[in-house]
This record gives C-alpha cells, sequence and structure tokens, in this order.
C-alpha cells in the first residue's frame, strides 16, 4: 500500500477539520466513512500541510476509513488517529518494544514480541558487537530494542543500537524485576511526556520501570514488595479516572492499604 493510500495527501485543514470536528472525543466504529470534497481543497487559496492518519484510520481515494473502534483523537495541526484499548500488538517501524529472546539460530535471536509471529536480531545489532566480540545474549533474556522492518509481506526485525551505532538506553535488561503486560492504550498514557500517571506513581516510593510499545512493562523497585505494589497500581490505572486514581494513590502512600 502506497504512502497516499495512509493518509498523507495534501487537503486543506478547513476542509479535514469539517470533516472531522464534530465525532473528536466521540466513539467511532470500523465501517465508519468520512468523506470530503477534494476538487473544493485543491481551489482553495490557503494550502494545507499533508493530513497523517495515524493508527485505526486508513485513507482510500476521498474518503477516511475507520477499521479500529475507539475514540477519535487529533492532535495539531494534521494528525488524527483512534484511541483503542488493544491488546494484540501489531508491529511498526520505529517503535521501541520489550521481547523475550526465545532461541539462537546461527547468528541471529529470535525473539518474542507479543505480535504474530517472532522477530530476528542479529548479534550484530548491539553496541560494540563484533564476529569476535559477540553479545552476551542468552535464551530468557528481556531485550529492549526498535523494529527497523516491519511490514506484513517481511519477518519483523529489530536492533538494539540507534542510527549511530549507540546503545541510547537498549539491550539486554531486567535480571530483577517483574515483566507484565497491560493494554496498548495503556502503554501511550506511560509514554507521554510529563505522564500524569508516572508522575503521581513517584510520589509513593523511587522505582525503574521500561516500558515497551508492544504492552510490556518492566518495574524494578527496592524491595519485592514495593515492586509487587507499583506492578498493581499500573494494572489498576487501566480503567480509572484521574481523581480516582490519586485517591488509590494517596492511600497507599498513607499506609492505609
Amino acid at each position: 500500500m502506497g504512502r497516499e493510500s495512509v493518509g498523507e495527501r495534501s487537503l486543506t485543514m478547513e476542509t479535514i477539520y469539517s470533516c472531522f470536528k464534530d465525532k473528536i472525543g466521540q466513539v467511532i466504529l470500523p465501517g465508519d466513512v468520512f468523506s470530503f470534497d477534494v476538487s473544493a481543497a485543491e481551489d482553495s487559496v490557503v494550502r494545507a500541510e499533508k493530513v497523517i492518519c495515524g493508527p485505526g484510520l486508513r485513507r482510500n481515494g476521498d474518503e477516511i476509513l475507520v477499521h479500529k473502534s475507539g475514540i477519535l483523537r487529533h492532535k495539531a495541526p494534521n494528525l488524527y488517529w483512534i484511541d483503542s484499548q488493544q491488546k494484540r500488538y501489531v508491529p511498526a517501524k520505529g517503535e521501541s518494544v520489550i521481547g523475550i529472546v526465545t532461541a539462537k539460530s546461527g547468528d541471529i535471536f529470535k525473539v518474542d514480541v507479543g505480535g504474530s509471529e517472532q522477530a530476528s536480531l542479529s548479534y550484530l545489532a548491539f553496541e560494540g558487537a563484533t564476529k569476535r566480540n559477540r553479545p552476551n545474549v542468552q535464551v530468557g533474556d528481556l531485550v529492549y530494542s526498535q523494529f527497523i522492518i516491519a511490514n506484513k509481506d517481511m519477518e519483523p526485525e529489530l536492533v538494539c543500537i540507534d542510527s549511530c551505532g549507540r546503545a541510547n538506553g537498549m539491550g539486554v535488561f531486567g535480571a530483577d524485576g517483574l515483566l507484565f503486560k497491560v493494554s496498548l492504550g495503556l502503554v501511550r498514557r506511560l509514554l507521554a511526556p510529563q505522564s500524569d500517571i508516572v508522575k503521581d506513581l513517584e510520589k509513593i516510593f523511587p522505582f525503574e520501570m521500561v516500558v515497551g510499545m508492544n504492552g510490556r512493562v518492566w518495574v524494578k523497585a527496592k524491595t519485592v514488595q514495593q515492586t509487587l505494589i507499583v506492578a498493581n497500581l499500573l494494572e489498576s490505572c487501566e480503567n480509572m479516572t484521574a481523581q480516582q486514581r490519586q485517591v488509590l494513590f494517596r492511600r497507599v502512600a498513607e499506609g492505609s492499604l
């Protein structure tokens, strides 16, 4: 599918916003269609930036099709997506995930990322790795890595280095701590800049946390008991309002739970 089909054709912002404005913040369902007059947009004096359809939306000519259920979100100036509580992860290029090494096959590690198939990770895709200096990766290890190939026609491929060849926080981790799974919607909330959930949790006691876009979260606090408390609180945030979350966190901080 070409780039234009995923929503990057130029239209005026007035045209797109008039198409979506009544539905932003509301629940929409698969099969819903948004139409707009492209000819009117092309004749407009005001030219638009490219409109980007994120997860849940797909361009089809002069229409935008909905293929996921959830809440329609908008980020200025030109990004639209569906905020859904999807649990199954679909790999996407550039996303950072937490994987579990399941096998060694020659120079390739097989990694479970929670998708429909396992991803491959080369032993050379680590900082400082060479043919003589191989990374110490064992079956069962957790790796924080990034997709460089992720599409329906090819096997997903991971790396543990950035474009400059640096680890930049990626690699094998998690000798201690607890790994658990949450919904992809909660993951996006945890990864948001200045996340309110993370800020409120840090007020209780210090902890380390790694969050993958595939719905896996790893936490480690000073003691096993505190680690379990952090994990339970994060899982409880799934269906809580901000006020309910703050009340719960305050009770835990005061030791009443």
